[in-house]
């Protein structure tokens, strides 16, 4: 088929078979040695089998760093930047979800400048420029959800406390991103679930941020339109791939879903350079104390905190009431939608429903309180506010 190509402002190629494209990417500006980023459970699966024999079928010779997983930590940094001096290596080709993407613009990072991998952390005093030279690196999504492939910064957390640290420059933007759903035709139920309402979440929170961005604000309702379209058809291909309907793996209708998807996830990874909200702080909050997904525990918040925002911003839920289709297109219909989806997708409702142990609310209060996601929400958020909002995430009381 003929890629689909458009800029904002990465130079994107989206189609089935997009992968394919790198070799000749890498080529055209003379690199021959990538380290490829992934995760471990994804290392030993078609799509980096595939990357490994499409680069090396194209002249290019790849060597596989699979040291991430869950949440990334900086130590995953380290033991890339090993395995990049180790090959040689002359760029990156990220592919996988967030996760591997943010480690390989870290790696990326660490290659030329010195120091400690956090001396670079964004707003911190005395924080080192970033000014070195930073090598090629190309991402490939293989997940519906960050947008990282998109993004300017990469979020990793210290190794024993698991506090997310920010890291933000243009100069961490890929490349080249090759969004290819084909990649994603295997993606299991609650994965795709998940990483969906991860998408969902930047949009809706983009959208709603107290900064002015009119040009953020289209994309994101642009983007939800598209997630709300395709959200629930691909969990659904998912649970019915899994259950041994096999001929739906690579049909028109799945392929057409799942690349609408990538398409609405890096809207949001676009969209939320104007800036998220408390869903994100709680968010990352769970992630540090439960080590709870992501996406996940972004699904499960959600709610709760747009109960909280919709005195705030009654006309813009509407307009994402009117994006995701519902009548009446107010605050109410898009709470309803919103709670719709989750139960259809299977996110849980609760942060019980999730494992999360009651007796971590005070260090999940503390940890959104000093997160630097919420003084975008359009509505303030206290700290007893935020001990509201996870009480109620634990009791299911949306209110």
């Amino acid at each position: 088929m003929a890629f689909r190509q458009y800029n904002f402002p990465t130079r994107i190629q989206y189609g089935p078979g997009a992968l394919g494209l790198v070799p000749g990417a890498l080529k055209e500006v003379g690199r021959a040695r990538p380290l490829i980023v992934t995760d471990k459970g994804l290392a030993p699966l078609r799509p980096i089998t595939g990357a490994v024999k499409i680069l090396s079928d194209g002249g290019v010779h790849a060597t596989v760093f699979a040291g991430v997983w869950g949440n990334p930590v900086k130590a995953q940094v380290t033991a890339g930047v090993d395995a990049y001096r180790a090959h040689q290596a002359d760029s990156i080709v990220a592919i996988g979800g967030g996760a591997a993407i943010d480690v390989a613009k870290a790696i990326a990072l660490m290659v030329h400048h010195p120091g400690d991998l956090f001396d670079y952390e964004d707003e911190k005093p005395g924080a080192r420029p970033i000014d070195q030279e930073i090598p090629m690196y190309v991402a490939v999504p293989t997940t519906a959800g960050t947008g990282s492939e998109v993004g300017r910064s990469t979020v990793i957390s210290v190794d024993d406390t698991h506090v997310k640290k920010i890291i933000f420059s243009p100069r961490l933007l890929a490349a080249r991103v090759f969004v290819d759903p084909e990649l994603t035709l295997g993606l299991p139920p609650g994965p795709t679930a998940a990483t969906g309402m991860d998408a969902v979440t930047h949009l809706v929170e983009a959208y709603l941020a107290k900064d002015f961005h009119p040009m953020c604000d289209g994309i994101a309702l642009e983007g939800l339109r598209l997630a709300a379209r395709n959200l629930g058809p691909c969990v659904e291909f998912a649970r019915r791939i899994a259950a041994g309907e096999r001929e739906l793996q690579a049909s028109n209708e799945h392929l057409e879903a799942r690349g609408m998807m990538l398409n609405a996830a890096l809207m949001g990874g676009v969209a939320f350079q104007k800036g998220l909200g408390a869903t994100h702080s709680m968010a990352h909050a769970l992630s540090t104390v439960a080590d709870l997904h992501h996406g996940l525990a972004n699904g499960i918040a959600i709610p709760y905190v747009m109960a909280f925002n919709r005195t705030a911003v009654p006309a813009r839920m509407g307009d994402l009431a009117a994006a995701v289709g519902v009548t009446p297109s107010d605050a109410d219909g898009f709470m309803r939608w919103l709670i719709d989806i989750r139960a259809r997708i299977g996110i849980p409702a609760t942060l019980g429903d999730a494992g999360v142990d009651r007796k971590h609310l005070d260090q999940l209060v503390e940890i959104a309180v000093a997160d630097a996601c919420h003084p975008n929400n359009p509505r303030p958020v206290t700290e007893s506010d935020f001990r509201r909002l996870f009480e109620r995430a634990f009791s299911g009381d949306v209110g």
